[in-house]
């Protein structure tokens, strides 16, 4: 059974910083796909950083410049380093993966709220 467990998120000020962690466990998942969703209250669920088949990463241009993403395979966890937080970063945000094999079939953590303050 996969399990994506999200933390680290929190209230910080803008201009501050968060690093998020997804530590997965279970058998089953396309770890090139792993990555990082948000979604604010009264918006769509949008992608913010993702690895990709290739080996690279793509990043939302919202974030492009400031956050990172990255990944420890020893312990089966993903990060995303967020720096020059921003109000409008304020949102749930989620990990994600596709199941191996699979184009379509997403498993998804439970979320962690990440609030930035002026």
């Amino acid at each position: 059974q996969v399990q994506l467990v999200e933390s680290g998120g929190g209230l910080v000020q803008v201009g501050g910083s968060l690093r998020l962690s997804c530590a997965a466990s279970g058998t089953g998942i396309n770890i090139n796909s792993m990555g990082w969703y948000r979604q604010a209250p009264g918006n769509k669920r949008e992608l913010v950083a993702t690895f990709t088949s290739g080996g690279g990463t793509l990043y939302a241009d919202s974030v492009k410049g400031r956050f990172v993403i990255f990944r420890d395979n020893a312990k089966n966890t993903m990060y995303l380093q967020m720096n020059s937080l921003k109000i409008e970063d304020t949102a749930v945000y989620y990990c994600s993966a596709l199941r191996f094999l699979s184009s379509s079939y997403r498993y998804w953590g439970q979320g962690t709220q990440v609030t930035v303050s002026s």
